[in-house]
């Protein structure tokens, strides 16, 4: 049990030492925004055909779009990958909607 603790207890020092800018083994992630109407504009949808392809509500794509929220998670990875290869995707979900 002491194991986890001690594990706990360097993470806490780690991000500790990194929230007050000093030298720390902590690994940091820093994600670029992501520009949900420009990936739906680049998809050829309107609001309401992007939101059923990728089972989002309209009221939750608004929101991104104005930037009042962020994609998080799995919402994120999805965009992500839309933005990279839209017809891949539309293709994969189709098909996984027939079964």
């Amino acid at each position: 049990m002491s194991s986890v603790f001690d594990q706990i207890q360097r993470g806490m020092e780690e991000a500790i030492a990194f929230a007050e800018g000093r030298p720390s083994k902590a690994v940091v992630h820093h994600f670029t925004a992501l520009d949900v109407k420009a990936i739906r504009r680049q998809v050829g949808m309107t609001q309401v055909e992007f939101a059923k392809a990728f089972g989002i509500s309209v009221s939750t794509l608004r929101h991104w779009e104005r930037g009042d929220r962020t994609p998080q998670g799995p919402a994120r990875v999805l965009l992500t990958l839309v933005a990279q290869a839209p017809d891949t995707i539309l293709n994969l979900l189709r098909a996984g909607s027939v079964r």
